[in-house]
């Protein structure tokens, strides 16, 4: 990490000179200080920020960064975080990175000025880029998901649930209820959730013998609005199911509220089947079944870890996977031939 000493050297200015530049306090003419803030751009400096007030260098504080503050998934999984941390003294600071690759980039570039001691990372899409850039902050990290990257292997931990197995008991659920024309509701197809969710869902159709239909295929964005959007156009240009796989609950609810507003009644027109089993799907009419990804357990190991490589300095990785379970209630009805 670059300091005050590497830009003197850079400049030939005495440190005290940068710091005052650096600091805004003290006289430093104005030539100096473009030849320090050039130098300390063209090096990479970044505030040692918790250098300057505690002289362990010690923050208490882990940041949780999620993409998408408003989905309930994220809930149980900081309340997860939140109540593990707080065995150990610490405290989470929470980052919204909006579902945006260059926010995450830019928060992670944030943190390689030290304002936290580790780092737990959710991600709708892990890639070589961002983890580079993980491995790059030097915390200890945990990621809630799996991806491996031989390089940086050892860099972070993974703490998940198997998400496509998820999606194939979703899928297989509703099979098993007779359905076989199941549409799936996703996000993005190139990002890793979506990825690993309709490859759960393409198996366990292909286990049963039915045909992968590409026009039961509907993207979204994990959200409750462009799901009801994308349904009802669906519907309107006549698409036909019986049932539907939802990559979260928060589409699940979309799909519902859109097949209200078409007149189509839940399940006896339509079928639902959802992941994330949030206390939204006690909320539905009717209660929706759902797969639980374990997302309170998920943050409470991803918490225990990041401490695991502060406080015991471990250097290997460490991977976490649990297997989801359906919570089955009142949206999905059995076809009897």
């Amino acid at each position: 990490m670059t300091t005050i000493y590497d830009i003197a050297d850079k400049t030939g200015l005495s440190a005290s000179t940068v710091a005052r530049a650096l600091n805004g306090s003290g006289y430093c003419s104005d030539k100096a200080k473009k030849k320090v803030f050039a130098a300390a751009e063209e090096l990479g400096y970044v505030p040692y920020q918790a250098a300057k007030t505690l002289k362990s260098s010690i923050t208490n504080k882990i940041m949780f960064c999620i993409p998408d503050i408003m989905n309930p998934y994220y809930f149980d999984m900081i309340k997860g975080v939140t109540q593990t941390l707080e065995d150990y003294n610490y405290n989470i600071l929470l980052a919204y990175t909006m579902h945006s690759p260059e926010k995450e980039l830019e928060i992670l570039n944030s943190l390689k000025g030290r304002y936290v001691d580790g780092l737990i990372f959710g991600s709708f899409d892990y890639n070589p880029t961002l983890i580079e850039a993980i491995k790059d902050t030097g915390l200890p990290t945990a990621i809630t998901s799996f991806y491996e990257n031989s390089e940086y292997h050892n860099y972070y931990d993974c703490i998940y649930a198997n998400q496509s197995r998820a999606a194939w008991i979703a899928t297989h659920h509703c099979i098993e209820n007779g359905h076989t024309r199941i549409a799936f509701l996703g996000g993005d197809p190139k990002e890793q959730n979506t990825k690993e969710r309709f490859e759960g869902y393409c198996r366990a159709l292909e286990e049963s013998g039915i045909p992968v239909d590409n026009t039961l295929i509907i993207n979204a964005n994990f959200t409750r609005e462009l799901a009801l959007q994308k349904f009802q156009q669906f519907i309107r240009n006549d698409g036909k199911c019986t049932a539907v796989v939802a990559c979260n609950d928060l589409m699940g609810i979309g799909c519902m509220n859109a097949c209200s507003m078409l007149g189509l009644k839940v399940p006896d027109d339509i079928s639902i089947v959802s992941l994330d089993n949030t206390e939204y799907c006690l909320c539905t009419n009717p209660p929706m079944t759902s797969v639980d990804m374990m997302q309170g357990k998920v943050g409470t190991e991803a918490a225990r870890l990041v401490m695991d490589r502060i406080l015991n300095k471990r250097s290997y990785r460490t991977d976490i996977v649990f297997s989801p379970e359906i919570i089955k209630r009142e949206s999905v009805k059995k076809i009897t031939l």
